[in-house]
């Protein structure tokens, strides 16, 4: 019988349960930990499989885990900025959509402006 060239120790090693903490702030789960099950890459979505507190199968994005690394904004602000810059682009494109509604909302069906006091 052939011998392994693996020594024992990585072997058992490779069978501990990796565990994945939750890392979004906002999601009720940060800060948890939970056994790792698979990585996967479902449509367009890097996802992670974890077991929960109840033995549970459960999905999240790898971008709300510790697997998916720190984030290159965050690391090079080093907290001098509170705002991500494609958040800001996001946010800005929300407020100029409420400013067309606003505008949409103060004119009648013929396109004229109501004055209102």
């Amino acid at each position: 019988m052939p011998v392994s060239s693996t020594p024992v120790d990585e072997v058992a090693q490779d069978l501990v349960p990796i565990r994945v903490r939750v890392t979004h702030r906002f999601h009720p789960l940060f800060g948890g930990e939970f056994e790792f099950v698979k990585r996967r890459r479902n449509w367009t979505a890097d996802r992670v499989y974890v077991f929960d507190v109840d033995g549970e199968l459960l999905s999240l994005p790898v971008e709300w885990t510790n697997l998916a690394g720190d984030d290159p904004f965050v690391v090079v602000a080093a907290g001098r900025s509170p705002f991500r810059t494609q958040d800001l682009l996001e946010l800005a494109i929300l407020v100029q959509g409420l400013g067309r509604s606003r505008d949409l909302d103060s004119r009648d069906a013929g396109g004229v402006a109501r004055i209102t006091s």
